[in-house]
């Protein structure tokens, strides 16, 4: 059995390397370019397919963690949701459907059994209260702005530049995620300056392509 799970994890690792280093080429090169779509696109199956695996080990015997389960999973609902968010235009369809629908609620509920969890470990004198407060936090803010998008879709008929925001947002947050995978699992690194720091630098680099979007 643990020769199968140190597979899994082999095979995690590599398509999450894999995920990590297309994530930086999506960001350098120019964006919505040939380079850019065809990187994003390695990015988006990597981080799936890593991350799905992650669900998987985090179940297994000795290797129980709820925490990385649900970061898994958050890390999914981004790369889901940004891909999603570029079929947001009005040429595209009227209406968000139920699969974007979906996803977000998906998310929602987990980010409140996030923040629940960290309710539970604050009470019990776990450390990882902060943890699971601050990427539920995150989590919520994140689906509860895919809504505020859905209702105001009408718009899009004047500004497509909204769903590329929305892109923007949930994939850069996906590669942030990576990082902080790679710093954590990788150099086996882990303490709350390292959970925190990649998405706390991160922010700013969103906060300014969503200026950028919307000027």
């Amino acid at each position: 059995m643990e020769t199968f799970i140190k597979t899994l994890i082999y095979i995690h690792a590599f398509f999450g390397g894999l995920g990590l280093t297309a994530g930086i080429v999506s960001i350098v090169v120019r964006k919505g370019g040939k380079v850019h779509k065809l990187w994003g696109k390695i990015f988006s199956y990597g981080m799936i397919i890593s991350s799905l695996l992650s669900l998987i080990v985090a179940c297994m015997p000795h290797h129980e963690n709820s925490f990385l389960f649900l970061i898994g999973i958050f890390t999914i609902y981004m790369v889901l949701a940004g891909n999603r968010a570029l079929t947001l235009k009005a040429s595209i369809k009227k209406s968000a459907d139920a699969i974007d629908k979906s996803i977000s609620y998906t998310m929602s509920f987990i980010a409140l059994l996030m923040i629940g969890f960290g309710v539970y470990c604050l009470i019990n004198d776990n450390n990882l209260w902060t943890l699971y407060w601050f990427f539920g936090g995150i989590a919520l803010y994140m689906t509860y702005r895919d809504f505020k998008t859905f209702k105001t879709f009408k718009t899009f008929t004047t500004n497509n530049k909204i769903a590329i925001v929305s892109h923007i947002g949930r994939m850069v947050g996906a590669f942030i995620t990576s990082i902080t995978a790679f710093l954590v699992a990788g150099l086996s690194i882990s303490n709350l300056i390292v959970w925190l720091a990649p998405t706390l630098l991160g922010i700013p680099y969103i906060i300014y392509w969503t200026r950028k979007m919307k000027s």
